[in-house]
């Protein structure tokens, strides 16, 4: 549905990814995928579920403004 991919560029640790991403799931809710790690690693993800997609965008975007003030850039 929506895909929001930050980056922290390398300076004196290796560059890393942040992305979150929007999806309506089968059971009529949102969920909201996020993953993160080192660019070019495995890396970690979660996924939390939600009844509505206002709460649902609410949720990533808390993670987006986060992850910006914590020095990620928009890709």
């Amino acid at each position: 549905m929506a895909t929001c991919l930050l980056y922290r560029p390398a300076e004196t640790r290796p560059a890393r990814f942040y992305r979150i991403e929007l999806a309506i799931n089968l059971f009529d809710g949102v969920s909201v995928l996020r993953e993160w790690g080192v660019t070019g690693g495995k890396g970690r993800s979660t996924i939390h579920l939600f009844r509505s997609l206002r709460e649902a965008s609410a949720a990533a975007d808390r993670h987006r403004k986060r992850m910006l003030k914590r020095g990620y850039n928009r890709a």
